[in-house]
Protein backbone atom coordinates (compact mmCIF):
# COMPACT_ATOMS: atom_id res chain seq x y z
CA UNK A 1 0.00 0.00 0.00
CA UNK A 2 1.25 3.51 -0.89
CA UNK A 3 0.95 5.77 2.03
CA UNK A 4 0.13 9.45 2.40
CA UNK A 5 3.19 10.87 4.09
CA UNK A 6 2.36 13.45 6.62
CA UNK A 7 4.87 15.87 8.26
CA UNK A 8 6.98 13.93 11.46
CA UNK A 9 5.36 15.25 14.49
CA UNK A 10 8.67 15.62 16.97
CA UNK A 11 8.11 13.63 20.53
CA UNK A 12 6.13 16.33 23.38
CA UNK A 13 7.33 16.52 26.48
CA UNK A 14 3.62 17.17 27.03
CA UNK A 15 1.80 13.72 27.19
CA UNK A 16 -1.72 14.26 25.71
CA UNK A 17 -3.00 11.48 27.86
CA UNK A 18 -2.10 13.16 30.76
CA UNK A 19 -3.49 16.04 29.58
CA UNK A 20 -7.11 14.68 28.93
CA UNK A 21 -6.96 12.57 32.09
CA UNK A 22 -6.10 15.66 34.53
CA UNK A 23 -9.13 17.80 32.61
CA UNK A 24 -11.44 14.78 33.20
CA UNK A 25 -10.48 15.08 36.85
CA UNK A 26 -10.65 18.61 36.81
CA UNK A 27 -14.28 18.85 35.59
CA UNK A 28 -15.26 16.20 38.13
CA UNK A 29 -14.02 17.75 41.00
CA UNK A 30 -14.96 20.82 39.83
CA UNK A 31 -18.95 19.72 39.65
CA UNK A 32 -18.19 17.73 42.91
CA UNK A 33 -18.04 21.51 44.52
CA UNK A 34 -20.59 22.77 42.79
CA UNK A 35 -23.34 20.21 43.80
CA UNK A 36 -21.85 20.35 47.01
CA UNK A 37 -22.22 24.66 47.02
CA UNK A 38 -25.72 24.37 45.60
CA UNK A 39 -26.84 21.48 48.49
CA UNK A 40 -25.64 23.62 51.68
CA UNK A 41 -27.74 26.47 50.04
CA UNK A 42 -30.58 24.41 49.57
CA UNK A 43 -30.33 23.91 53.73
CA UNK A 44 -30.02 20.49 55.95
CA UNK A 45 -33.05 18.52 56.67
CA UNK A 46 -33.30 18.01 60.61
CA UNK A 47 -32.98 14.42 60.13
CA UNK A 48 -29.03 13.34 60.19
CA UNK A 49 -29.72 10.64 57.61
CA UNK A 50 -31.84 12.20 55.44
CA UNK A 51 -29.01 14.54 54.81
CA UNK A 52 -26.38 11.73 53.93
CA UNK A 53 -29.15 10.21 51.94
CA UNK A 54 -29.53 13.60 49.70
CA UNK A 55 -25.74 14.05 49.39
CA UNK A 56 -25.50 10.71 48.30
CA UNK A 57 -27.80 11.13 46.00
CA UNK A 58 -26.28 14.00 44.43
CA UNK A 59 -23.39 12.68 43.74
CA UNK A 60 -24.63 9.58 42.73
CA UNK A 61 -26.09 11.55 39.53
CA UNK A 62 -22.56 13.51 38.95
CA UNK A 63 -21.24 9.69 38.53
CA UNK A 64 -24.28 8.80 36.44
CA UNK A 65 -23.50 11.89 33.93
CA UNK A 66 -19.91 10.82 34.02
CA UNK A 67 -20.03 7.54 33.05
CA UNK A 68 -21.96 8.58 30.25
CA UNK A 69 -19.15 10.93 29.43
CA UNK A 70 -17.13 8.09 29.41
CA UNK A 71 -18.42 5.94 27.17
CA UNK A 72 -19.57 8.49 24.39
CA UNK A 73 -16.63 7.29 22.60
CA UNK A 74 -15.74 11.72 22.12
CA UNK A 75 -12.88 11.39 19.60
CA UNK A 76 -11.19 13.99 21.66
CA UNK A 77 -10.74 11.57 24.76
CA UNK A 78 -10.26 8.46 22.65
CA UNK A 79 -7.34 9.67 20.91
CA UNK A 80 -5.64 10.52 24.36
CA UNK A 81 -7.34 8.46 26.92
CA UNK A 82 -7.59 5.05 24.77
CA UNK A 83 -11.12 2.85 24.77
CA UNK A 84 -9.79 0.40 26.94
CA UNK A 85 -9.10 3.10 29.70
CA UNK A 86 -11.50 4.96 29.19
CA UNK A 87 -13.93 1.69 29.61
CA UNK A 88 -11.87 0.56 32.80
CA UNK A 89 -12.79 3.73 34.59
CA UNK A 90 -16.33 3.55 33.33
CA UNK A 91 -16.66 0.54 35.34
CA UNK A 92 -14.67 1.46 38.80
CA UNK A 93 -17.08 4.74 38.34
CA UNK A 94 -19.99 2.29 38.23
CA UNK A 95 -19.03 0.86 41.68
CA UNK A 96 -18.44 4.07 42.65
CA UNK A 97 -22.37 4.90 41.68
CA UNK A 98 -23.77 1.39 42.66
CA UNK A 99 -23.23 2.55 46.36
CA UNK A 100 -23.48 5.69 46.23
CA UNK A 101 -27.21 5.02 44.80
CA UNK A 102 -27.87 2.43 47.48
CA UNK A 103 -26.37 4.62 49.86
CA UNK A 104 -28.71 7.41 48.75
CA UNK A 105 -32.29 5.53 49.18
CA UNK A 106 -30.74 3.38 52.38
CA UNK A 107 -29.98 6.69 54.17
CA UNK A 108 -33.11 8.36 52.85
CA UNK A 109 -35.16 5.41 53.69
CA UNK A 110 -34.06 5.17 57.48
CA UNK A 111 -33.75 8.61 57.94
CA UNK A 112 -37.27 8.82 57.07
CA UNK A 113 -38.33 6.03 58.89
CA UNK A 114 -36.73 7.54 61.99
CA UNK A 115 -38.80 10.28 61.63
CA UNK A 116 -42.01 9.59 60.70
CA UNK A 117 -44.76 9.84 63.33
CA UNK A 118 -45.89 6.35 62.61
CA UNK A 119 -42.96 4.75 64.39
CA UNK A 120 -44.56 1.09 63.52
CA UNK A 121 -43.24 1.43 59.56
CA UNK A 122 -39.73 -0.71 59.30
CA UNK A 123 -37.41 0.72 56.67
CA UNK A 124 -38.95 -1.79 53.66
CA UNK A 125 -42.64 -0.41 55.12
CA UNK A 126 -41.53 2.78 54.84
CA UNK A 127 -39.56 2.22 50.96
CA UNK A 128 -43.04 1.14 49.87
CA UNK A 129 -44.85 3.87 51.50
CA UNK A 130 -42.46 6.67 50.29
CA UNK A 131 -42.95 4.83 46.38
CA UNK A 132 -46.80 4.57 47.02
CA UNK A 133 -46.84 8.70 48.01
CA UNK A 134 -43.91 10.80 46.98
CA UNK A 135 -44.06 11.69 43.18
CA UNK A 136 -40.49 10.16 41.24
CA UNK A 137 -39.71 7.94 44.14
CA UNK A 138 -41.62 4.46 42.21
CA UNK A 139 -39.44 5.95 39.21
CA UNK A 140 -35.75 5.64 41.22
CA UNK A 141 -36.54 2.33 42.64
CA UNK A 142 -37.21 0.98 39.10
CA UNK A 143 -34.00 2.89 38.72
CA UNK A 144 -32.04 1.61 41.39
CA UNK A 145 -33.24 -1.83 40.09
CA UNK A 146 -32.16 -1.33 36.53
CA UNK A 147 -28.43 -0.56 37.72
CA UNK A 148 -28.61 -3.12 40.14
CA UNK A 149 -29.02 -5.89 37.01
CA UNK A 150 -26.73 -4.09 34.78
CA UNK A 151 -23.92 -4.25 37.51
CA UNK A 152 -24.70 -7.81 37.80
CA UNK A 153 -24.07 -9.04 34.36
CA UNK A 154 -21.16 -6.59 34.50
CA UNK A 155 -19.47 -8.36 37.28
CA UNK A 156 -16.15 -10.32 35.77
CA UNK A 157 -18.27 -14.22 36.34
CA UNK A 158 -21.03 -12.85 34.78
CA UNK A 159 -18.93 -10.72 31.72
CA UNK A 160 -17.57 -13.76 31.03
CA UNK A 161 -19.97 -15.98 29.88
CA UNK A 162 -22.20 -13.58 27.96
CA UNK A 163 -21.86 -12.71 24.74
CA UNK A 164 -20.89 -9.43 23.63
CA UNK A 165 -24.32 -8.33 22.18
CA UNK A 166 -26.26 -10.28 25.15
CA UNK A 167 -24.34 -7.69 27.31
CA UNK A 168 -24.56 -4.96 25.88
CA UNK A 169 -28.39 -5.23 24.88
CA UNK A 170 -28.54 -5.63 28.55
CA UNK A 171 -26.56 -2.86 28.91
CA UNK A 172 -29.03 -0.49 27.61
CA UNK A 173 -31.11 -0.18 30.29
CA UNK A 174 -28.64 1.99 31.60
CA UNK A 175 -30.40 4.12 29.29
CA UNK A 176 -33.64 4.08 31.20
CA UNK A 177 -32.37 4.34 34.37
CA UNK A 178 -30.51 7.68 33.38
CA UNK A 179 -34.24 8.76 32.09
CA UNK A 180 -35.93 7.61 35.61
CA UNK A 181 -33.17 8.99 37.36
CA UNK A 182 -33.37 12.41 36.07
CA UNK A 183 -36.97 12.61 36.58
CA UNK A 184 -37.02 11.42 40.10
CA UNK A 185 -34.44 14.83 40.31
CA UNK A 186 -36.66 16.95 38.80
CA UNK A 187 -39.65 15.68 40.60
CA UNK A 188 -38.33 15.54 44.24
CA UNK A 189 -34.38 17.05 44.05
CA UNK A 190 -34.30 19.68 46.77
CA UNK A 191 -30.88 20.99 45.68
CA UNK A 192 -32.36 20.79 41.78
CA UNK A 193 -35.27 23.27 42.41
CA UNK A 194 -32.87 25.17 45.19
CA UNK A 195 -32.27 28.36 43.00
CA UNK A 196 -32.86 28.81 39.11
CA UNK A 197 -28.78 28.46 39.02
CA UNK A 198 -28.95 25.24 40.42
CA UNK A 199 -31.96 24.45 38.09
CA UNK A 200 -30.26 25.67 34.78
CA UNK A 201 -26.86 24.09 36.05
CA UNK A 202 -28.44 20.26 36.26
CA UNK A 203 -30.08 20.78 33.07
CA UNK A 204 -26.75 21.66 31.67
CA UNK A 205 -25.04 18.55 32.94
CA UNK A 206 -27.51 16.22 31.88
CA UNK A 207 -28.15 17.94 28.09
CA UNK A 208 -23.70 17.54 27.98
CA UNK A 209 -23.79 14.15 29.66
CA UNK A 210 -26.82 12.54 27.17
CA UNK A 211 -25.90 15.10 24.57
CA UNK A 212 -22.30 13.54 24.45
CA UNK A 213 -23.72 9.82 24.19
CA UNK A 214 -25.84 10.52 21.35
CA UNK A 215 -23.42 12.91 19.34
CA UNK A 216 -20.15 9.89 20.12
CA UNK A 217 -22.58 6.83 19.51
CA UNK A 218 -25.06 7.79 16.81
CA UNK A 219 -24.72 10.79 14.93
CA UNK A 220 -20.59 10.63 14.17
CA UNK A 221 -20.63 7.03 13.43
CA UNK A 222 -23.63 7.50 10.99
CA UNK A 223 -22.46 10.96 9.06
CA UNK A 224 -19.39 9.16 8.53
CA UNK A 225 -20.06 5.73 7.27
CA UNK A 226 -22.93 8.03 5.02
CA UNK A 227 -20.04 10.39 3.92
CA UNK A 228 -17.65 7.38 3.60
CA UNK A 229 -19.91 4.58 1.91
CA UNK A 230 -17.39 2.08 3.05
CA UNK A 231 -17.40 -1.46 0.75
CA UNK A 232 -15.15 -4.24 0.82
CA UNK A 233 -12.87 -4.19 -2.09
CA UNK A 234 -11.12 -7.42 -1.67
CA UNK A 235 -10.66 -10.51 0.60
CA UNK A 236 -6.99 -11.82 1.02
CA UNK A 237 -5.39 -15.35 2.45
CA UNK A 238 -2.16 -14.15 4.34
CA UNK A 239 -2.08 -17.95 6.01
CA UNK A 240 -4.41 -20.83 6.57
CA UNK A 241 -6.57 -19.20 9.49
CA UNK A 242 -5.43 -15.36 8.82
CA UNK A 243 -7.32 -13.01 6.25
CA UNK A 244 -6.88 -8.89 5.30
CA UNK A 245 -9.67 -7.63 4.08
CA UNK A 246 -8.89 -4.23 1.87
CA UNK A 247 -12.06 -1.71 2.23
CA UNK A 248 -12.56 1.43 0.06
CA UNK A 249 -15.05 4.54 -0.31
CA UNK A 250 -15.66 8.10 -0.73
CA UNK A 251 -13.42 10.99 0.43
CA UNK A 252 -11.05 8.37 2.59
CA UNK A 253 -8.39 11.17 3.21
CA UNK A 254 -10.52 13.13 5.09
CA UNK A 255 -11.13 10.11 7.54
CA UNK A 256 -9.28 10.95 10.66
CA UNK A 257 -7.72 7.50 11.46
CA UNK A 258 -3.83 6.93 12.40
CA UNK A 259 -2.15 3.90 12.07
CA UNK A 260 -2.11 1.88 15.63
CA UNK A 261 -6.03 2.73 15.55
CA UNK A 262 -9.01 0.08 15.49
CA UNK A 263 -12.94 0.43 14.27
CA UNK A 264 -15.41 -1.82 15.50
CA UNK A 265 -16.65 -3.66 11.94
CA UNK A 266 -20.08 -4.60 10.90
CA UNK A 267 -20.25 -6.26 7.74
CA UNK A 268 -23.59 -5.80 6.33
CA UNK A 269 -24.63 -8.93 5.10
CA UNK A 270 -28.18 -10.88 6.22
CA UNK A 271 -25.97 -13.07 8.73
CA UNK A 272 -23.19 -10.47 9.92
CA UNK A 273 -24.90 -6.91 9.67
CA UNK A 274 -25.73 -7.43 13.54
CA UNK A 275 -22.44 -8.26 14.81
CA UNK A 276 -19.68 -5.75 15.39
CA UNK A 277 -16.18 -6.73 15.62
CA UNK A 278 -12.99 -4.59 16.96
CA UNK A 279 -10.04 -5.07 14.12
CA UNK A 280 -7.00 -3.22 13.79
CA UNK A 281 -5.89 -1.21 10.61
CA UNK A 282 -2.96 -3.81 9.63
CA UNK A 283 -1.92 -0.73 7.26
CA UNK A 284 -1.53 3.14 8.02
CA UNK A 285 -4.44 4.82 6.11
CA UNK A 286 -3.09 5.81 2.89
CA UNK A 287 -6.24 8.09 1.27
CA UNK A 288 -8.03 5.71 -0.37
CA UNK A 289 -8.52 2.44 1.80
CA UNK A 290 -8.45 0.50 4.79
CA UNK A 291 -6.95 -2.51 5.38
CA UNK A 292 -7.93 -4.81 8.39
CA UNK A 293 -6.10 -8.48 9.04
CA UNK A 294 -7.85 -10.66 11.50
CA UNK A 295 -7.37 -14.33 12.86
CA UNK A 296 -9.81 -17.13 12.94
CA UNK A 297 -10.60 -17.04 16.48
CA UNK A 298 -14.41 -16.85 16.65
CA UNK A 299 -17.35 -16.98 14.93
CA UNK A 300 -16.83 -13.30 13.81
CA UNK A 301 -12.88 -12.89 12.27
CA UNK A 302 -13.72 -16.85 10.65
CA UNK A 303 -16.19 -15.56 8.65
CA UNK A 304 -14.55 -12.67 7.05
CA UNK A 305 -12.72 -15.21 4.62
CA UNK A 306 -16.15 -15.60 3.11
CA UNK A 307 -17.03 -12.02 2.80
CA UNK A 308 -17.74 -11.08 -0.95
CA UNK A 309 -16.08 -7.43 -2.75
CA UNK A 310 -18.51 -4.53 -2.91
CA UNK A 311 -20.35 -5.41 0.83
CA UNK A 312 -21.27 -2.74 2.47
CA UNK A 313 -19.61 -2.48 5.81
CA UNK A 314 -20.36 0.39 8.58
CA UNK A 315 -17.74 0.92 10.94
CA UNK A 316 -17.25 2.93 14.08
CA UNK A 317 -14.29 4.66 15.10
CA UNK A 318 -11.40 5.16 14.36
CA UNK A 319 -10.83 4.51 18.00
CA UNK A 320 -7.19 3.78 20.19
CA UNK A 321 -4.96 6.19 21.71
CA UNK A 322 -1.64 3.24 20.58
CA UNK A 323 -0.50 5.92 18.48
CA UNK A 324 2.88 7.84 17.41
CA UNK A 325 0.68 11.30 18.78
CA UNK A 326 1.89 9.25 22.23
CA UNK A 327 5.53 9.47 21.74
CA UNK A 328 8.15 10.57 23.86
CA UNK A 329 11.51 9.87 22.36
CA UNK A 330 13.02 10.09 18.95
CA UNK A 331 13.26 6.41 19.11
CA UNK A 332 10.92 3.34 19.00
CA UNK A 333 10.99 0.06 19.87
CA UNK A 334 7.87 -1.78 18.43
CA UNK A 335 7.13 -5.28 20.09
CA UNK A 336 3.97 -7.96 18.26
CA UNK A 337 3.02 -11.13 19.39
CA UNK A 338 1.01 -13.44 17.08
CA UNK A 339 -1.94 -11.61 15.19
CA UNK A 340 -1.08 -8.26 17.65
CA UNK A 341 1.57 -7.74 15.08
CA UNK A 342 -1.10 -5.80 12.50
CA UNK A 343 -1.27 -2.36 14.69
CA UNK A 344 2.58 -2.68 14.76
CA UNK A 345 3.22 -2.92 10.65
CA UNK A 346 0.44 -0.41 10.50
CA UNK A 347 2.54 1.74 13.09
CA UNK A 348 6.11 1.17 11.74
CA UNK A 349 4.50 2.35 8.46
CA UNK A 350 4.05 5.45 9.48
CA UNK A 351 6.23 6.39 12.69
CA UNK A 352 9.46 8.42 12.27
CA UNK A 353 12.87 7.83 13.63
CA UNK A 354 15.10 4.76 14.21
CA UNK A 355 12.90 2.18 15.12
CA UNK A 356 13.70 -1.62 16.35
CA UNK A 357 10.43 -4.66 15.53
CA UNK A 358 10.73 -7.50 17.90
CA UNK A 359 8.02 -10.22 16.22
CA UNK A 360 7.56 -12.71 19.09
CA UNK A 361 5.93 -16.04 17.06
CA UNK A 362 6.21 -19.65 18.09
CA UNK A 363 7.23 -20.84 14.64
CA UNK A 364 8.23 -18.77 11.24
CA UNK A 365 5.00 -19.82 9.69
CA UNK A 366 3.12 -18.15 12.02
CA UNK A 367 4.81 -14.81 11.17
CA UNK A 368 1.50 -13.15 9.61
CA UNK A 369 2.77 -10.30 7.13
CA UNK A 370 6.41 -10.83 8.55
CA UNK A 371 7.35 -9.87 4.41
CA UNK A 372 5.46 -7.12 4.50
CA UNK A 373 7.64 -6.38 7.53
CA UNK A 374 10.78 -6.87 6.12
CA UNK A 375 10.34 -4.98 3.52
CA UNK A 376 9.08 -1.98 5.72
CA UNK A 377 12.09 -2.12 7.84
CA UNK A 378 14.85 -1.88 4.66
CA UNK A 379 12.82 0.70 3.42
CA UNK A 380 12.76 3.01 6.61
CA UNK A 381 16.51 1.85 8.17
CA UNK A 382 14.68 -0.43 10.93
CA UNK A 383 15.82 -3.65 12.68
CA UNK A 384 13.55 -6.45 12.66
CA UNK A 385 14.19 -9.67 15.33
CA UNK A 386 12.02 -12.88 14.41
CA UNK A 387 11.61 -14.73 17.80
CA UNK A 388 10.47 -17.81 17.55
CA UNK A 389 9.48 -21.27 20.10
CA UNK A 390 7.70 -22.09 22.60
CA UNK A 391 6.21 -19.82 25.81
CA UNK A 392 8.90 -21.51 27.79
CA UNK A 393 11.66 -20.49 27.74
CA UNK A 394 10.56 -16.65 27.89
CA UNK A 395 12.79 -15.76 24.60
CA UNK A 396 11.60 -11.75 25.96
CA UNK A 397 12.50 -11.84 29.23
CA UNK A 398 14.42 -9.11 30.60
CA UNK A 399 18.11 -10.50 29.93
CA UNK A 400 16.97 -11.42 26.26
CA UNK A 401 15.38 -8.59 25.38
CA UNK A 402 17.96 -6.25 26.87
CA UNK A 403 20.57 -7.89 24.42
CA UNK A 404 18.50 -7.04 21.67
CA UNK A 405 17.86 -3.56 22.00
CA UNK A 406 20.50 -2.41 24.69
CA UNK A 407 19.17 1.68 24.65
CA UNK A 408 16.00 0.13 25.70
CA UNK A 409 15.22 3.22 28.17
CA UNK A 410 16.15 5.79 25.79
CA UNK A 411 13.13 4.34 23.59
CA UNK A 412 9.19 4.64 23.35
CA UNK A 413 7.80 1.01 23.40
CA UNK A 414 4.65 -0.08 21.67
CA UNK A 415 3.49 -3.60 22.40
CA UNK A 416 0.72 -5.82 21.35
CA UNK A 417 0.02 -9.17 21.69
CA UNK A 418 -2.17 -12.28 23.17
CA UNK A 419 -2.78 -10.76 26.60
CA UNK A 420 -0.67 -13.08 28.27
CA UNK A 421 2.46 -12.54 26.37
CA UNK A 422 1.79 -8.62 26.95
CA UNK A 423 1.59 -9.05 30.72
CA UNK A 424 4.72 -10.94 30.43
CA UNK A 425 6.26 -8.26 28.38
CA UNK A 426 5.03 -5.80 30.33
CA UNK A 427 6.63 -7.37 33.49
CA UNK A 428 10.14 -7.58 31.46
CA UNK A 429 10.32 -3.56 31.07
CA UNK A 430 9.07 -2.91 34.13
CA UNK A 431 12.14 -5.15 35.29
CA UNK A 432 14.61 -3.17 32.84
CA UNK A 433 13.27 0.03 34.45
CA UNK A 434 11.87 1.24 31.27
CA UNK A 435 9.83 4.75 32.17
CA UNK A 436 6.24 4.19 32.68
CA UNK A 437 5.41 7.15 30.36
CA UNK A 438 7.30 5.74 27.10
CA UNK A 439 5.05 2.15 27.45
CA UNK A 440 2.31 2.64 25.13
CA UNK A 441 -0.47 -0.42 24.74
CA UNK A 442 -3.78 -1.16 24.29
CA UNK A 443 -6.52 -3.75 24.97
CA UNK A 444 -9.55 -4.33 23.25
CA UNK A 445 -12.39 -3.63 25.78
CA UNK A 446 -15.65 -2.85 24.88
CA UNK A 447 -18.23 -0.47 26.54
CA UNK A 448 -22.19 -0.62 26.71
Amino acid sequence: MTTVQSPPVPPTAIRPKVVARTGLYAVLAANAAVVTLFAVQAGFASNALVVIGRFAGLYGALLMAFQLLLVARLPWLDRRIGMDRLTNWHRWTGFGLLWTLVGHMVFITLGYADSSADSSLDPVSQLVDLAETVEGVLRATVAMALILVVGGVSARWARRRLAYETWHFVHLYTYVAVVLAFTHQVAVGTTFTASSAATAYWYGVWTVALGSVVLGRAVLPLWRNWRHQLRVEKVVPESDNVVSVYITGRDLDRLPARAGQFFLWRFLTKDRWWQANPFSLSAAPDGTRLRLTAKAAGDGSAGLRHIKPGTRVFAEGPYGAFTAMHRTRAESLLIAGGVGVTPIRALLEEIDGHAVVVYRVGGERDAVLYDELRELAAAKGAELHLVTGPPVPDRLAPRELAALVPDITERDVFLCGPPPMMNAVLGTLRELDVPKQQIHFERFSLAG
